[in-house]
């Protein structure tokens, strides 16, 4: 008897397609129990072990962002960083660090410390009014105003009788001109000397030359007593003359034509 003739029709034995639940003597998959793997729904009868993951992919990562070989590489630069040779650079000296200088006993001035040290009597000052009172706009005391009590207008005082000084009014007054009469100040009053005798007449005024003789007079010092001859005895004088020239020409006085 050959293989094809047990089986009946054309069912053969292949794979299940799913979980039947013959194959199983429990319930089978009917129940969701959680599971132990995975962070995720774990059974929390059973005792989670450490989890650890590789994390995500950043996506910097998913292009190429190197510049290539555009860029030249130093000789010193090795695939583990630079080769530490020593280099050497010339710079400008740095500048010394500024030390902190506290300040000493001298800066202190206690004596100025005021009230918050010493006792203080109170003390008050006359200053000005803050500018928080601007804003206050109650009125004051001399904002409300009494009605007066002098005159016939008081309202609850008895007023006595007044009485007034006016001016003299110019209509109807007994000094009032109807006919318009010129008065004596109209008049121009004529001079006295148009008519009369003129007396004489002075001014104070200024003087412009001095009066008298106007030729120049010698002086004090021009005159010179002691040469004067005439009024006493002379000494003699004798002089030593004059020294000529043998070769001067007499003087002619008389010429023969």
């Amino acid at each position: 008897m050959s293989d094809i003739d047990i089986w009946v029709g054309s069912w053969r034995p292949h794979k299940p397609r799913g979980p039947i639940a013959a194959f199983y003597s429990s319930p089978g998959p009917k129940y969701a129990l959680p599971g132990l793997i995975g962070i995720n729904n774990h059974d929390p009868r059973k005792q989670k072990a450490p989890v650890f993951s590789f994390g995500t992919r950043h996506n910097q990562l998913s292009a190429d962002s190197s510049p290539g070989p555009r860029y030249l590489v130093s000789s010193r630069i090795t695939r583990v960083g630079r080769d530490g040779t020593p280099a050497f650079s010339l710079y400008s000296r740095p500048k010394d660090p500024q030390l902190f200088q506290p300040p000493g006993p001298g800066r202190y001035s206690p004596e100025r410390s005021g009230k918050s040290v010493y006792y203080s009597a109170p003390a008050y000052s006359l200053s000005g009014r803050n500018r928080d009172y601007c804003n206050d706009q109650t009125p004051g005391p001399a904002a409300y105003t009494l009605p007066s009590v002098l005159g016939p207008k008081a309202v609850n005082k008895p007023a006595a009788p007044n009485f007034s000084l006016c001016g003299r009014s110019k209509i109807g007054s007994f000094h009032e001109d109807l006919q318009k009469t010129p008065g004596p100040g109209t008049y121009k009053v004529v001079d006295p000397c148009i008519y009369k005798y003129k007396p004489p007449q002075y001014s104070l005024i200024g003087r412009n030359s001095m009066s008298g003789d106007t030729t120049e007079k010698p002086g004090p010092g021009a005159h010179r007593p002691e040469q004067v001859t005439c009024t006493r005895v002379k000494a003699p004088s004798f002089s030593f003359g004059v020294r000529h020239s043998q070769y001067i020409a007499p003087l002619l006085v008389n010429v023969d034509d």
